[in-house]
């Protein structure tokens, strides 16, 4: 004999039988999507609106459910709402308690929609507040390193290839790199923005609402760029979701180069910058010790950010058109992207404002190693030489200067005159820390007049906005 249908199941008038109670757990996704509330809460309205519209609600109708979902809001908003795990998820919990504070009239507003475009509206709306916040946030940052570059305009540091010091670089000039870096991830959550900003309600289950629902004024009425094309696509498409997770991985890995860089710099062997004491911690064993912590913390969640690309992109990998319940594992991986981004966004700026920078140190590091060796090649460049030769000539007075133990600049006239005849009195003028800097000053390279002229452009990129 067949037991009592599901309890408070919308969907309950098909069903003889109870839910297991291990599968009703294991299908429910309350715990997680609650925090879609407001955008529910705000496509419930529109679509109360767009009802009314189509002369499938009366004015008083319209008037019983927007304000019974005005008082859902104020529950949800106090913490006060009577969540109820056996409706499963959001959507059907605000659905429950908005026919009980409206009456009847409540169980007119899921006419012609379903869970699948509610969803996906959901999303879309919530996805579109939150690249708002991640943009803002990323300014902070972008700001933050401006700041840094102006306080360090002319400092000297090693620049490195290979983790080996290479060329003389502005310390203003790296940290403008990263101005830069971030500007393409704006850019890039910018494009996003243009995707997310596609209304699906109105596709129903997978076919179209059956109502005459004016999608375009649906789509004005929610700030919408314009309606979906396809309703079998609009219910099942997550690209716009895969791409803000795409986003989100790309700038997580360049937080992560940042940190790494950060963190090499605080060792003793490199001596350039010290974390704060706000910023930094120490151990449970070795008293002597300062750990870059948050710094690190920051390179390590780049890796949660690459798990939750790839975890929705294997769950959506061969599924079928349409919806299919696969798709309720999207959530989870872009609320805990979301939370890392925002996490970090909270504390870079200040750790960045916190560095103290060892500009003496890097100032003497800036010229050690043969760093102006290629500012020895191209001064024979300029007096003739090819630079094949030009580099081969140079290499032989390095190892000359490696085996005798001494710099560039110490060898002699007389000499650098045995490795070619090119070499003058002005050769020492070239080789200076100071003159490799003032050489590279085409747009984008680290001398100063270049480097004022990025930080000009990186301003004008901080202060725009979405």
């Amino acid at each position: 004999m067949a037991g009592p249908p599901p309890r408070g199941k919308p969907w309950g008038g098909r069903f003889t039988g109870p839910t297991d109670p291990a599968a009703e757990r294991f299908t429910a996704s309350l715990g997680f999507d609650r925090r879609l509330w407001p955008y529910d809460l705000e496509g419930s309205r529109a679509w109360a609106r767009a009802l009314h519209r189509a002369g499938l609600l009366t004015k008083e109708e319209l008037a019983q459910i927007l304000g019974g979902l005005d008082e859902v809001g104020q529950e949800l908003a106090a913490g006060a709402f009577p969540f109820r795990p056996e409706l499963e998820d959001i959507h059907m919990n605000i659905e429950r308690r908005l026919q009980e504070k409206a009456g009847a009239v409540g169980g007119k507003l899921h006419t012609g929609r379903s869970r699948n475009d509610q969803i996906a509206l959901d999303e879309r709306l919530y996805l579109r507040d939150v690249i708002g916040r991640i943009d803002r946030g990323l300014r902070e940052v972008q700001s933050a390193l401006i700041r840094r570059a102006e306080e360090h305009l002319d400092v000297p540091m090693p620049g490195y290839t290979h983790l080996q010091r290479a060329q003389p670089i502005l310390l203003s000039h790296h940290v403008l790199a990263y101005v830069f870096m971030l500007q393409r991830d704006r850019e890039r959550f910018r494009d996003c923005l243009g995707r997310v900003n596609v209304l699906p309600l109105g596709s129903g289950a997978l076919a179209g609402t059956a109502f005459a629902i004016d999608r375009d004024a649906l789509a004005r009425d929610l700030g919408f760029a314009r309606p979906s094309s396809n309703s079998l696509d609009a219910v099942s498409d997550r690209d716009f979701l895969l791409e803000f997770l795409s986003a989100a991985a790309i700038l997580g890995m360049h937080w992560s180069r940042l940190a790494a860089d950060l963190t090499l710099w605080a060792t003793a062997e490199f001596g350039f910058v010290e974390f704060s004491d706000a910023f930094a911690t120490g151990s449970s064993i070795m008293p002597q010790k300062k750990n870059p912590d948050v710094a690190e913390l920051i390179r390590g969640k780049c890796g949660r950010l690459y798990g939750n690309l790839l975890a929705v992109l294997t769950t959506l990998k061969g599924l079928p058109l349409a919806y299919n319940s696969d798709m309720q594992e999207d959530k989870e991986p872009l609320f805990d992207t979301v939370d890392a981004l925002e996490a970090i966004l909270g504390v870079l700026p200040p750790m960045l404002a916190s560095l103290t920078f060892n500009a003496e140190r890097m100032r003497e590091a800036a010229g050690a190693d043969y760093s102006t060796a290629t500012d020895l090649a191209d001064y024979l460049v300029r007096k003739g030489l090819p630079f094949r030769q030009a580099h081969e000539v140079v290499g032989g007075v390095v190892r000359h200067a490696i085996e005798t133990k001494r710099a560039l600049e110490a060898l002699s006239l007389e000499e650098l005159k045995r490795f070619s005849p090119l070499f003058v009195a002005d050769v020492f003028q070239a080789i200076s820390v100071e003159a490799s800097l003032r050489a590279r000053a085409v747009s984008g390279g680290t001398a100063p007049e270049a480097v004022r002229r990025a930080l000009a452009e990186a301003k004008a990129l901080a202060a725009e906005g979405l």
